[in-house]
């Protein structure tokens, strides 16, 4: 495996930016934060935080990334979106507002809020595929989940049972761009982020 050390972008627009940051440099990364289409072309990879996914779609029209954006991905450019960053990287949103701005990057449907409100926030163990050393403690915040996936998207866990939703899937891969539900960012846990850097060192 290469060793090098991979650029990765973090949406700095809304949400766990510090967080993100310092997970990806603890898993191998070099970090900058993207505002602008400029510093969006220096990145192997980039990271959607969580937060409100509308509101983050209206702030990449405002500066002027929405498209940038798109095109990059477009391109093959690797992508982690956690909570909201999976909402935005879909290509189907239940329960949104009319409008609401995604980037098409991972063919699949996903609900918007589908656990409930801030008060319905949970912890869970998952199985996550591709990553090692046992579960992952997965914290969901107003999370969504995957209503259905395409065929060249791979389901990477599910909710396990003894959960009102469990078998929803909440963490899925799609060639160089993953998405999870919930937030690694702040349980201390660097798997996920390594996995997201590995994939990114991989494409550079």
């Amino acid at each position: 495996m290469t060793t090098s050390t991979p650029t990765i972008g973090v949406l700095a627009l809304q949400g766990d930016v510090r967080e993100h940051r310092a997970a990806l440099e603890a898993a191998g990364a070099r970090t900058i934060t993207v505002r602008r289409e400029r510093e969006l072309d220096e990145v192997d990879g980039i990271v959607l935080p969580g937060g409100e996914s509308t509101t983050v779609g209206r702030l990449l029209r405002v500066f002027d990334l929405l498209e940038p954006l798109r095109t990059r991905l477009k391109d093959g450019l690797p992508a982690y979106g956690s909570c909201a960053g999976m909402i935005l990287l879909a290509s189907r949103i239940l329960d949104t507002v009319p409008g609401a701005e995604h980037l098409d990057a991972l063919d699949v449907t996903v609900r918007r809020n589908a656990f409930g409100r801030q008060v319905d926030s949970f912890e869970t163990d998952l199985q996550v595929s591709g990553v090692d050393g046992g579960p992952v403690r997965a914290v969901f915040i107003r999370a969504p989940w995957v209503e259905s996936v395409g065929p060249d998207v791979e389901i990477l866990a599910t909710v396990p049972a003894g959960n009102g939703a469990a078998g929803r899937a909440v963490a899925v891969r799609q060639g160089p761009v993953l998405a999870t539900s919930f937030h690694p960012e702040i349980t201390g846990d660097l798997r996920v982020h390594r996995l997201f850097v590995d994939i990114a060192r991989g494409r550079r």
